[in-house]
């Protein structure tokens, strides 16, 4: 594993190891609102590999994930079709950190709080490595897309807005 800065442990990487899952690290220093871009221009990453964990909640504020490439916004009312729910909008700030029990900018689907289910964008599974939050500010994880099915079920769908 490439140790670029030591990082401590998060719910997210504890994850990772427990279910022995290869991950590499990478920090870079985190910019309120800069978003997945900021991280790729940063690590010198391609935007489109580095994906971003969004909590957003449907018609009964059930939270769930969704997983998207960093560059494209997610089209809610295609998400709430392909999801068999009647209506997809994000959660507010705060209640997104109480169900993932994560920093917003930090949010990682790996040992999250509560189990929400998750929906990944079905491109990103075809990526063989993909950057995702680690479960702190400033620190991504290197992992294969397809552990985001293995491990949490994640279910593909097309609900990236063009």
């Amino acid at each position: 594993m490439s140790k670029a800065r030591h990082v401590s442990e998060t719910p997210a990487t504890q994850f990772l190891k427990q279910h022995k899952v290869a991950y590499t690290e990478h920090t870079y220093d985190y910019i309120d609102h800069g978003g997945a871009g900021e991280a790729a221009r940063q690590l010198g990453l391609d935007p489109h590999a580095v994906v971003k964990t969004l909590v957003m909640e449907d018609e009964s504020a059930k939270p769930l994930i969704v997983v998207m490439h960093g560059d494209r916004e997610v089209s809610t009312k295609n998400l709430a079709r392909q999801a068999g729910l009647k209506k997809v909008e994000p959660c507010k700030p705060d209640v997104a950190q109480r169900h993932s029990g994560y920093q917003v900018g930090g949010t990682s689907p790996f040992g999250t709080r509560k189990k929400m289910p998750v929906w990944v964008e079905a491109e990103v599974l075809q990526y063989p490595v993909v950057y995702i939050n680690g479960g702190r500010r400033g620190y991504l994880v290197g992992i294969d897309p397809n552990v985001l099915v293995s491990l949490l079920g994640a279910k593909p769908v097309t609900v990236a807005l063009e």
